[in-house]
């Protein structure tokens, strides 16, 4: 029983290893340079064993986007339920999203612009669900005769073309707060319009 339960913590560290290393490399790199030869001589693990562990490159892009799925549900909770009200919460959980998406670019591209395994929707992997359960619970107060999840997905959408534009360089640098505020004030107005 030891040895195998030491080869599987030798696997989970080799899987690890090879998600932590293709996130590293594709932060500083892009992730063009991202291939299985050059994490295999990164890691110094054979290209087959690279293998064993992904069918190939958008596996590992999959895995790091889950990672980074899980990281962005929490950095959103934390920002959602350390806030004093809704307003405040609608704010901090915006801002959250948009830093975290340029503060991790090549991470914020695995997980919501390049071709990856994951199912958004019905049948979304556990993080994706817990993510979108926090978008959710901030814009939910603000709903008002809409339908919470469709908002969720109207304003998420919204904060992913701020977060990618502002990426590519195609807004002007400087306004991250006033679109933000923008984006506040006509989520309130509209709620307490149709309330």
């Amino acid at each position: 029983m030891g040895i195998q339960n030491r080869r599987e913590r030798e696997r989970a560290d080799r899987h690890r290893l090879i998600i932590d290393t293709a996130r590293k490399l594709a932060e500083t790199d892009g992730w063009d340079a991202v291939t299985v030869r050059k994490l295999a001589d990164r890691i110094e693990y054979s290209q087959p064993v690279l293998y064993s562990h992904f069918a190939g490159k958008r596996a590992i892009i999959t895995a790091v986007a889950l990672d980074g799925i899980t990281e962005l549900a929490e950095s959103l909770h934390h920002a959602r339920t350390t806030a004093p009200d809704e307003t405040a919460a609608l704010s901090a959980v915006a801002r959250a999203y948009t830093e975290f998406a340029a503060n991790n670019p090549a991470l914020y591209n695995a997980m919501f612009v390049l071709p990856t395994d994951l199912t958004f929707g019905d049948g979304a992997p556990e993080p994706l669900r817990d993510a979108f359960a926090e978008v959710v619970a901030t814009f939910a107060p603000f709903a008002a005769n809409a339908d919470a999840e469709t908002l969720t997905e109207t304003v998420w959408s919204t904060l992913h073309g701020l977060a990618t534009l502002e990426h590519n360089n195609r807004l002007r640098p400087g306004y991250r707060e006033q679109r933000l505020a923008i984006l506040q004030t006509w989520l309130t107005t509209t709620a307490s319009r149709d309330s």
